[in-house]
């Protein structure tokens, strides 16, 4: 028995799993995996050396920080920067041999005097944010006399919505301006863009979330294995009856003789808030809800029912699991899995599983 209030078990047979089908999905073209924040909060060192043994060697992080991270775990493997070149930074990404995404004219003024160095370019087809115009693609020619430029990528906006008018027009745009950028490949899929069909992969697409487990095709069956299992230990269940409430702000009032299990987890462990009252947990197979607010450390479930033999102190529950997967959590919780994937925190006792276990 360890002291950590919860387990964080993470599946990595699962995530390599998730690499073979989402390439597996691709028409042409190579599979990247993004294995920024830390790979989803769940340990860029374990999720990127399963990637590179599932056959990965093309990875994204965001920072220049995240990439010198990743290129000593991996000495050889082709490491991109979304966030590019920052004043002062062309220096370290030569040396740690890292691939920055241009996005700005500013940034390709900053990369000039290492242009020989491989190098990626965005542009910008309706997410205004990172990228150069439309505008500034057509007048850039000159500019990049002497780049090394391997990639042009652009990001979808709704790629969650197959039928959404944008992705066509996104596709076009970015048809129309790759070919004034002078590059090697292109890649404009990321996880939900892959199952956008054929005309989307390219030569390089970049699987992210759901390589974690999150489903890439809303509304759908998930094709993707669950990766991630987060359980948390009993550590107190009370008899409550009326006029009793549970929780700060007494936002649950008991109703009738009821048994309420307390869990060592909270909003610390990246446990959301958001929570309160409206997730639900499982004991086995049996789904208990979460009652009251969910504080820094605990976090409260209604367990009345349940056998006392289920209950004892350091029992295990359910809160990300087989029966109540990323998805499901994100959508009590009125955000998205991503935010639940990086909100895990690190007070959990983490357990890998992987093929040498």
């Amino acid at each position: 028995m360890t002291t950590f209030g919860a387990t964080l078990t993470i599946d990595l047979r699962a995530l390599a799993q998730n690499y073979q089908t989402l390439n597996n999905q691709l028409s042409s073209g190579n599979l990247a995996a993004v294995v920024k924040a830390n790979a989803y909060g769940l340990g860029v060192e374990e999720a990127a050396l399963a990637l590179n043994k599932a056959g990965c060697e093309n990875f994204f992080v965001a920072t220049l920080e995240e990439g010198i991270e990743l290129r000593k775990i991996l000495p050889t493997t082709s490491v991109h920067i979304f966030h590019g070149v920052l004043p002062g930074t062309a220096k370290d990404i030569v040396a740690h041999n890292l691939i920055p995404i241009l996005n700005s004219l500013n940034q390709i003024e900053e990369w000039q005097p290492t242009a020989e160095h491989l190098a990626g370019l965005h542009i910008d087809t309706g997410m205004s944010r990172l990228g150069l115009t439309s505008a500034e693609c057509e007048s850039v020619g000159d500019r990049l006399n002497g780049f090394n430029i391997k990639i042009v990528m652009s990001h979808l906006a709704c790629a969650e919505e197959p039928a959404n008018p944008k992705n066509q027009e996104q596709l076009a745009l970015f048809n129309g301006l790759r070919s004034l950028i002078p590059a090697d490949h292109a890649s404009l899929a990321a996880s939900s863009g892959i199952y956008l069909g054929p005309d989307f992969h390219f030569d390089l697409s970049r699987a992210g979330v759901s390589l974690y487990g999150v489903n890439p095709t809303p509304g759908r069956s998930n094709p993707m294995a669950q990766v991630v299992r987060l359980q948390a230990k009993i550590l107190q269940v009370r008899s409550v009856d009326t006029p009793q409430t549970v929780g700060y702000g007494a936002t649950h009032q008991v109703t009738k003789p009821a048994k309420i299990a307390t869990l060592g987890i909270g909003y610390a462990d990246g446990y959301l808030r958001s929570l309160s009252n409206s997730a639900t947990a499982y004991i086995g197979d049996i789904e208990v809800p979460v009652v009251g607010r969910i504080s820094m450390d605990l976090t409260t479930i209604d367990v009345t029912g349940i056998a006392d033999a289920e209950l004892a102190t350091g029992c295990l529950v359910d809160l990300i699991g087989p029966n109540n997967p990323v998805d499901q959590v994100a959508s009590q919780a009125a955000t998205i899995g991503y935010e639940i994937l990086t909100r895990l925190g690190h007070r959990f006792e983490r357990r890998y599983i992987s093929d040498e276990v």
